[in-house]
């Protein structure tokens, strides 16, 4: 394959719906066998799925098959204690504060869940030595790699901040990222995927760091930054549909806290990647117009974005079943009886059905996309619609 291009993978958050993403890049690996992306981004639960990538040693497709398997190895205990003690301790611990102004319940609330289980499940799935992911610098040196960033959001600073390990230590500008080059670590694979609130931030350098996606508002600027001329994004949110116009003349029920959180979750995760999408498009299409020979250091980069053609959190309400009871109990007091969708839920829901679905639907979706995918890996233009 023609390797003029600097390529990029860009692997997005959303809990467990990163599930989406293996099913793509299978397809993506089986068919079009000798692309390999140069650098790799992850944020929130994308930053496992690109870290393991980028430390299996290994061929591309026997890393995504191992990708896949860690996935199918998972269920909702494995991520986070789902006992009924221990979440009615979150929850007392939450509570007490806001009942007793303070007078009670003086520790802080770290997380709605304990997820001591994941970072278990990952040091037994990863190559770890002591907190290190000692692959990827193996990756780096065999020229396999040359970049991986993962992002998490500094909770002292409320900045977002590219954690990088590099065969360079050259970058292409910053903007309002903070990048720190460093040997990636399962706190940072831990940290950039810690879900606001619901699960525990992570200690880095001393500084508390949750979720990259929170204030990641330019999801392609990581890569970006690292060089990279072609990106594929790989986001687990399909593109909202507009309402029925009957729909808009029917009073709808007053949303529960679960619709809600949905709603906030997707703002937070999943629009921001569409809209940096959006406004790529619209430079490269003022830098193709441009008569100028140079264009203020600025150069086009190709984006492609794969997206589900289902709604996941449809698909998570119907496998809703299948959580621990305990959770169960307690997220049905969240929910309401007239939702259809559950995005919340879709984020939080690890049982191996329910994520073999999801890596099920993106293997078709890629597939049904193929010609399409194999053109811009191989350096054709990527459409992004307008909307």
């Amino acid at each position: 394959m023609e390797r003029a291009d600097k390529q990029a993978l860009l692997l997005a958050g959303g809990g467990a719906r990163a599930a989406y993403q293996v099913g793509c890049l299978r397809h993506i690996a089986k068919t079009v066998p000798e692309w390999r992306p140069q650098i790799l981004t992850g944020i929130s639960a994308g930053a496992i799925n690109a870290v393991h990538l980028a430390s299996y040693r290994g061929s591309w497709l026997d890393s995504v098959e191992a990708l896949r398997q860690l996935w199918l190895g998972l269920n909702t205990e494995l991520v986070y204690r789902t006992s009924v003690g221990a979440i009615v301790g979150k929850i007392l611990t939450a509570a007490l504060p806001l009942l007793t102004a303070g007078r009670i319940g003086r520790e802080r609330l770290r997380g709605m869940v304990d997820t001591e289980p994941l970072r278990n499940y990952l040091r037994d799935n990863l190559s770890v030595e002591g907190d290190r992911i000692v692959g990827v610098s193996d990756n780096i040196r065999g020229g396999a790699l040359e970049s991986l960033a993962l992002v998490t959001t500094d909770y002292d600073s409320g900045r977002s901040t590219a954690w990088i390990e590099s065969a360079s230590q050259t970058l292409f500008g910053r903007g309002q990222l903070e990048t720190r080059f460093t040997q990636i670590t399962l706190s940072h694979v831990l940290a950039s995927s810690a879900l606001p609130l619901f699960f525990p931030a992570v200690p880095i350098n001393n500084h508390w760091h949750g979720d990259g996606g929170i204030r990641m508002t330019a999801p392609l600027s990581p890569a970006l930054h690292l060089g990279a001329t072609r990106i594929l994004a790989v986001s687990p949110r399909k593109r909202p549909l507009p309402l029925p116009r009957q729909a808009l003349d029917e009073t709808a029920p007053y949303p529960a806290p679960a619709q809600i959180a949905g709603i906030m979750l997707n703002a937070i995760f999943l629009d921001n990647l569409d809209y940096d999408a959006l406004q790529m498009s619209r430079i490269n299409k003022l830098l193709h117009a441009s008569q100028q020979e140079t264009h203020g250091g600025m150069r086009p980069v190709e984006v492609m974005v794969l997206r589900p053609s289902e709604d996941l959190g449809v698909l998570a309400k119907e496998n809703e079943f299948r959580l621990p009871k305990a959770f169960r109990f307690f997220e049905r007091g969240f929910a309401g009886e007239h939702m259809k969708s559950a995005d919340a839920l879709s984020m939080v829901n690890f049982e191996p059905e329910y994520l073999g679905a999801l890596i099920n639907m993106g293997e078709r979706d890629a597939a049904a996309r193929h010609e399409e995918i194999e053109a811009f890996l191989r350096g054709g233009s990527c459409a992004v619609p307008v909307w």
